[in-house]
């Protein structure tokens, strides 16, 4: 949420910044107007009260003197009703600010390049070169489908399409890769481990930014008011909800294994085969809660700690600086990191790692205290990785010419030392 002092400094400013989203933002001319006559009101409260403190010494006075009062009496309730009606109409007018701050989403940074969608994001680096091969490499559902790992009609016949049910060695693999992700992140990056709830309430996923203004792609849980979480970031994040935090225990950085669970209203006919994009899925995320002059570099190290898990699997990708345009509602600036699929011959996203400064954070209310008042932490997550789509990225990237499978060398303690995935016999 954005700090309404910001919008009535630097409005020009802010106005502009957000037009770069290149989305209409009318709330804000609306906030600024309801912002002005709240502020008429609270100037309105301020002079009665004025008058109240004045008249109650006029009274005081009088009765020390013995006389009549009655009249600065009525006049002293007819002042408190005033005042009364007047607290009632700025509570609801704050309600009605709140309500407007919910839905602009967040400023982009300076150096978030400027640009209309996913066409102008800039690549910033990339490791390792695609892999190639002297045969045609298939793609993950036809290589799941060929070595019994993936069962794409029996998951649509227990649930509907975007589901997938993963078998024996395919399950292994996904297990395998939850393990080695989350015991790099903790024990290599210096993450803490936290196993969340998956169903969270309506102020947690407002908390994030989630809820109003996505609750067509979120599963809610009929006649409660529970939630399916999108992502562990949403749990995570509020775990510290309403907190003032000790400055030494700063920065804070969890890991956290989830099942994710999207409906994704706005995505049909995108993404649909295989399991690129489901309504349920598995994910490790980092979360870190920073000192806001820290938060820029916290960027970067957990963009790193992300790439790490690739590098170790030695899996190609790049890192891509989205653009304004395709930012996130919540972010400020995020790096996507997409890994090479040669069974699509291209770069496909396997992480998005995002500062959402102080955002987040005054949803949520997370502070900080130091030398001064409490202040706003800075909140960054990122997947660590999407375990899905790692396994996409392994099947297509380690494929041999049988077919078979090559298991990594660093992920072959968590699978029995299996050391590949045979075809069938």
């Amino acid at each position: 949420m954005i700090d309404i002092k910001l919008l009535r400094t630097n409005l020009d400013y802010i106005k502009a910044r957000l037009e770069t989203r290149g989305k209409e933002i009318p709330a804000l001319n609306e906030l600024l107007e309801i912002d002005k006559f709240r502020r008429e009101k609270l100037h309105q409260c301020e002079l009665l009260r004025a008058e109240q403190n004045k008249t109650g010494e006029i009274i005081a006075q009088r009765k020390k003197q013995g006389e009549n009062v009655e009249e600065l009496l009525n006049s002293m309730a007819e002042i408190k009703q005033k005042i009364s009606s007047l607290e009632n109409e700025i509570k609801l007018i704050d309600e009605e600010i709140q309500t407007l701050l919910l839905v602009i989403p967040n400023i982009p940074h300076e150096s978030v390049p400027i640009g209309k969608d996913s066409n102008d994001n800039v690549v910033i680096r990339k490791w390792g070169e695609p892999t190639k091969f002297n045969f045609d490499p298939w793609d993950h559902v036809q290589l799941g489908e060929f070595l019994h790992i993936l069962d794409f009609d029996r998951a649509v016949k227990i649930s509907k399409t975007r589901f997938s049910l993963s078998i024996g060695v395919g399950a292994l693999l996904e297990r395998a890769l939850i393990n080695f992700m989350l015991d790099v992140h903790t024990k290599q990056h210096g993450y803490k481990e936290v196993l969340p709830p998956l169903l969270v309430n309506s102020v947690t996923m407002q908390g994030t930014g989630q809820l109003p203004k996505f609750a067509d792609d979120l599963f809610k849980i009929e006649k409660e008011d529970l939630w399916l979480i999108p992502t562990a970031e949403v749990p995570v994040t509020n775990i510290h909800r309403e907190e003032i935090l000790p400055d030494n225990v700063l920065p804070i950085k969890y890991v956290s294994y989830t099942p994710c669970f999207r409906s994704e209203a706005g995505s049909y006919g995108k993404d649909t085969r295989g399991i690129i994009r489901q309504h349920q899925f598995n994910k490790v995320e980092l979360v870190k809660f920073t000192r806001p002059e820290e938060s820029w570099d916290e960027l970067e190290k957990l963009t790193n700690d992300a790439e790490r898990i690739l590098q170790l699997l030695g899996l190609p990708y790049q890192v891509v600086a989205l653009c304004t345009g395709d930012l996130g509602f919540s972010s400020a600036k995020t790096y996507d990191i997409e890994v090479w699929l040669p069974g699509q011959n291209c770069y496909r996203e396997i992480s998005s790692c995002s500062n959402f400064l102080d955002f987040q954070a005054r949803r949520a209310n997370i502070r900080f205290k130091r030398d001064r008042k409490p202040e706003y932490v800075h909140t960054l997550n990122g997947s660590g990785l999407a375990v899905g789509r790692t396994v996409v990225a392994i099947l297509e990237n380690y494929q041999q010419p049988d077919r078979s499978v090559v298991i990594p060398e660093v992920l072959r303690p968590y699978m029995n030392n299996i050391e590949r995935i045979e075809p069938p016999k």
